[in-house]
């Protein structure tokens, strides 16, 4: 993507002020969108983004510039302009590089570059017909189909020169049911790490019903009764929760300046002993999968909790030092706009020994939270307000009439701690996160889960 002499003379230029490391990220990316709404394509666009990212380290302190010029001139410019923030220049340093190759643990069979518009709208099209086709209380339905090719470089001051391709599919379903007073919705958006092969497993038909099913389902609930329950919260994105709560808390964004509630608290009890979480960038093909990690280092499992006992945390390179720590593959950034930092891949509670049937039978009196939505939550304190997409009430042990309006109000480290029941079924859903280093592909997982008490917010 650059000649490796314009990377060492780069990464030289931005040592040339006494920094003790530098990094050149490289970033070329193909993306596409189509956009059905009411059976009509609304957009077909595909772009290209293109540029190069340069950080340098001074012990704790970072400087981070890009530009979209690769030119050999502009490139030894911005390099410069980084280096002098950091002091007086000296002499460009010689820098030596060792090529890496990762092995690809995420193979792809079609490349979204070599599949048709058009069959990517007949999968729109199979989905949109059967969200709209659900009920006569559908009155909209918007797909979008998504895909990008995004080819890295990343190359340091310490010897690392290492390239990635990284290629991910995904169908985003929106269907909105209205009685004509009021209008309720339901989404679904299957995604992974995957080129078009995707659809030999992920069927449009099924999403587009799920879809709807949820909308007219809400349109008919009643409203929530709020208060302390008991509530089971399903498996697969249920688990934004733990993400959300929890997951951002464990990267060493927010513990490297002692801004989480977890910092200092390795080898202590943080969670009930039901709970195992997991944060592991190597499954293959997963939404939020990768070979390597936007600093070059190749992702890895990372326990997070073992049994209840916190066993480490997401950590990227700058953060690693300030904790006197090592990089756990987790450095991530949306982009070369983007300096990298601690981020999440496919992060999940592990499955226990409690089966589902027993996790909703062990309720006499509580909330089913079937599919969860969005929500807020501080990172800092760990408190969180999620709306929840579908529920139904629990009454002696079975599962009854659906509400809506129901949220999931509490405190992170409060909820590990009341997860008394863990079921088998382990599944994800796929989403996209938010932070400091941008918007970038997470799975959330986990299986059916009892939290024995839990404030949930009604109408």
């Amino acid at each position: 993507m650059l000649p490796k002499s314009l990377i060492k003379d780069v990464l030289g230029r931005a040592l040339s002020s006494g920094g003790d490391f530098a990094e050149i990220f490289v970033e070329d990316k193909i993306s596409n969108s189509l956009s059905m709404i009411d059976g009509k394509m609304e957009k077909i666009v595909s772009g290209r983004d293109f540029g190069v990212g340069i950080r340098i380290f001074k012990g704790f302190r970072c400087i981070y510039v890009y530009c979209n010029d690769s030119s050999r001139n502009a490139l030894l410019e911005c390099a410069e302009k980084a280096a002098s923030a950091l002091g007086q220049m000296n002499n460009d340093l010689s820098i030596n590089l060792t090529e890496r190759i990762n092995p690809n643990i995420h193979p792809v069979l079609y490349v979204p570059s070599s599949v048709e518009n058009s069959r990517k709208i007949k999968v729109i099209k199979t989905a949109y017909d059967a969200a709209k086709s659900y009920s006569e209380e559908i009155t909209q339905v918007l797909v979008n189909y998504i895909d990008w090719d995004q080819k890295v470089l990343i190359a340091n001051s310490e010897g690392l020169l290492t390239e990635d391709r990284r290629i991910r599919t995904r169908l985003a379903i929106r269907s909105v049911a209205s009685n004509g007073v009021e209008n309720q919705t339901g989404a679904e958006g299957p995604g992974a790490a995957k080129g078009y092969e995707i659809f030999e497993t992920v069927d449009p038909e099924y999403y587009g019903k799920e879809a709807s099913r949820t909308a007219v389902t809400m349109l008919h609930a009643r409203n929530c009764p709020a208060g302390p329950m008991t509530v089971a919260i399903e498996n697969g994105f249920g688990g934004v929760i733990f993400h959300e709560a929890c997951g951002h808390s464990l990267e060493a964004t927010a513990v490297a300046k002692g801004n989480s509630v977890f910092a200092g608290k390795l080898g202590l009890k943080i969670a009930s002993d039901k709970v195992t979480a997991i944060d592991d960038g190597t499954e293959p093909g997963q939404w939020g999968s990768l070979n390597i990690d936007d600093e070059g280092t190749p992702t890895r499992k990372n326990i997070l909790i073992e049994n209840g006992i916190l066993k480490g945390y997401m950590i990227d390179m700058l953060n690693g030092r300030r904790m006197g720590m090592a990089s756990t593959g987790s450095g991530r950034r949306q982009s070369y706009r983007y300096a990298p930092t601690s981020r999440m891949t496919n992060t999940y509670i592990a499955p226990g020994e409690d089966s589902n049937e027993d996790i909703i039978a062990s309720i006499s009196e509580g909330l089913y939270a079937k599919k969860m939505g969005g929500g807020s939550v501080n990172t800092v304190t760990g408190e969180f307000n999620f709306a929840v997409a579908e529920g139904y009430l629990i009454k002696n042990g079975v599962i009854q009439e659906p509400v809506r309006g129901a949220s999931l109000i509490g405190k992170g480290a409060d909820i590990l701690m009341k997860i008394d029941m863990v079921g088998k079924d382990l599944a994800c859903g796929q989403g996209m996160c938010g932070s400091v280093s941008g918007s970038i592909p997470t799975n959330v997982g986990q299986p059916l889960i009892r939290v024995s008490e839990i404030t949930v917010g009604g109408r």
